[in-house]
């Protein structure tokens, strides 16, 4: 077992939580990282496989992610062990809201990742009595519709698009390969299909599908809406393939966007894109990265192409004690922005310094945030 606390760094994180309950069986954990520049805001996720350390990770990804997208909150991500479509769910989120009273609101907002909904951010709300203890909560209730809006798929194509320009490669026409098909999937594929741009591959946890001469993208998007993920198993014979080759088909753009660590040393030898647009947190290894760059295939850093939850998540904290929903337009009009100008000041700084993309991402973040760290005198006072 790893010892945690032997990977604690002059970052963070400042606040490991863990909770439980017996009669639920809820098992859940709260990481703050670091709150140099604002509060600690990251999603909720549920899964049976979630662990400390990865919540620790993506607890430090959203430090860098509010950081790189220049936002006022601090870096802080919260899991649950559990199976999400279980049917005792609401039981669980409550008593993981009734073990984290004394965190959230105070230092924790709680808000949605994978396996968690509107709804759960709504019974969150509910068992602590408190708008201000969750966003992501459904429009009903004054919260920004993040998945009917596409925020975060909507920045990562934005993302590649930015970075598709900057190479002087044209939109119309570039093959598009996406893993993951759930709700930043589905934006982005929409996004970019709206660009002209051309699906050649996508898949779902059922299966993956390819088509050299492109895939019908409004056909394949309403199969979602109906079948969910099972919606591969429609696809032609000839269309499908085994699962993870669609991070090796034949594309332009390949944007994975479903679990962390897909892409290996192995799998990057074998990647056909030019340009990576990272849609997952954390979907790449290190030395991935390495063999990319070598291969001369353009990466764009995860928090900075999927930040467009972050700053969807900016307007939605405002708004939590508001009489008034935030405009969904200028919602998007803000990630589309924020995001194309940080992918081209990202990849510019990378070429012109000569390191990765993720090197300058992460620096242009550290600095940002050493800097609150220095004005709010928590960096240690030389001897």
């Amino acid at each position: 077992m790893v010892d945690l606390l032997q990977e604690f760094d002059e970052w963070g994180p400042e606040k490991v939580v863990c909770v439980s309950d017996a009669r639920t069986g809820m098992r859940g954990v709260l990481v703050i990282d670091n709150t140099a520049r604002g509060s600690g805001k990251g999603g909720t996720r549920m899964a049976p496989t979630v662990t400390v350390g990865e919540i620790a990770r993506l607890a430090r990804v959203m430090t860098w992610k509010w950081a790189a997208v220049d936002l006022f909150h601090g870096g802080a991500k919260a899991g649950i062990v559990a199976d999400p479509d279980a049917p005792d769910k609401e039981a669980v989120v409550r008593s993981f809201a009734r073990r984290l009273a004394d965190q959230i609101p105070a230092s924790y907002v709680a808000g949605l990742d994978m396996g968690m909904t509107e709804h759960d951010a709504a019974i969150i709300q509910d068992e602590l009595a408190d708008r201000g203890a969750a966003v992501g909560v459904p429009e009903a209730l004054g919260g920004v519709p993040y998945d009917q809006l596409g925020v975060t798929g909507h920045g990562v194509a934005e993302a590649a698009l930015a970075a598709l320009e900057r190479a002087g490669k044209p939109v119309a026409g570039a093959r598009v390969a996406v893993q993951g098909f759930g709700a930043v999937g589905a934006a982005t594929i929409a996004r970019l299909h709206a660009a002209g741009a051309q699906l050649v591959a996508l898949s779902t946890v059922d299966g993956a599908v390819h088509d050299p001469t492109g895939l019908d993208v409004p056909a394949w998007l309403a199969a979602r809406a109906e079948f969910g993920d099972a919606c591969v198993a429609k696809a032609a014979p000839a269309q499908r393939i085994a699962p993870g080759e669609e991070l090796c088909v034949d594309c332009d753009v390949l944007i994975p966007a479903a679990r962390q660590d897909v892409i290996g040393e192995q799998v990057a030898a074998q990647v056909r894109a030019s340009l990576l647009v990272e849609g997952a947190n954390l979907p790449t290894t290190p030395g991935a990265r390495a063999a990319l760059s070598a291969r001369g295939v353009e990466v764009v850093p995860d928090f900075i192409a999927n930040a467009g939850g972050a700053i969807a998540a900016g307007f939605a904290m405002d708004a939590r004690y508001s009489a008034f929903r935030p405009e969904p337009g200028r919602i998007l009009d803000e990630v589309a922005a924020r995001t194309r100008r940080n992918t081209l000041l990202v990849l510019e700084t990378a070429a012109r310094s000569g390191v990765l993309p993720h090197a300058a991402a992460s620096e242009m973040a550290e600095q940002r945030v050493r800097e609150a760290m220095r004005l709010r005198g928590r960096v240690p006072v030389p001897a």
